[in-house]
């Protein structure tokens, strides 16, 4: 099978909140089938950039190109993308099974029952498919936000400090996800543990600059 999905084309991004400036003249280039890891010390700005990788932050400087393009429609771009991280609710009074459901509705589709299923157990919750999330572990919720943001099959896979919460049987579980996602689509790893991410193809270090 040959790469399908999107590339992403960043030119001197920049962020700023005020006075105070948390990354600048970011220039990389990612396209399907290679893996960009994001590293940097605490507080360098990886999850920003995530966010504006995915559309949900604005840079205050610089772009961000997709190829193929989809055009100035907010919610095509966003559809694009799925994204994994700590800082990321998920719906506590619904089931595992109705929140993969809800991000389907979100993103303009019907839910399909067996996929919403085969997702659960594809992360480890079948079993717990009708639980409501709120007696769930931290690990068990990340589970969950990686079946919804696999849900619609990104194009772009955004994993933000990926292995967060999870043990050993949840750190397999996401390799198996970033080793698919990356065969074919667009992989984004967001992480200051290098272990975190097996092989990378661009690597963009926030303390210093882009490199390939």
């Amino acid at each position: 099978m040959s790469a399908t999905g999107t590339a992403l084309h960043g030119r001197d991004l920049a962020k700023s909140y005020g006075r105070k400036v948390v990354f600048a003249g970011i220039t990389f280039g990612v396209a399907p089938g290679e893996t960009l890891l994001v590293t940097g010390r605490n507080g360098s700005g990886k999850s920003t950039l995530a966010r504006i990788l995915c559309g949900v932050l604005s840079p205050t400087g610089g772009t961000l190109r997709l190829e193929p393009d989809p055009g100035e429609n907010h919610a095509d771009r966003v559809h694009l993308f799925g994204l994994v991280a700590p800082y990321l609710q998920v719906y506590e009074e619904f089931t595992a099974a109705e929140n993969l459901a809800i991000a389907t509705r979100i993103r303009g589709a019907i839910p399909d029952t067996s996929r919403i299923r085969a997702l659960l157990d594809r992360v480890g919750l079948n079993n717990r498919k009708d639980d409501p999330v709120r007696g769930f572990s931290s690990g068990m919720k990340q589970r969950v936000k990686y079946a919804m943001a696999l849900v619609h099959e990104p194009h772009v896979l955004v994993l933000d400090e990926p292995m967060a919460n999870l043990d050993a049987e949840g750190g397999a579980m996401v390799r198996d996800v970033m080793r698919e996602q990356a065969k074919h689509r667009t992989l984004i790893v967001a992480t200051n543990d290098l272990t975190d991410c097996e092989r990378f193809d661009v690597r963009v270090d926030l303390s210093g600059s882009a490199r390939g």
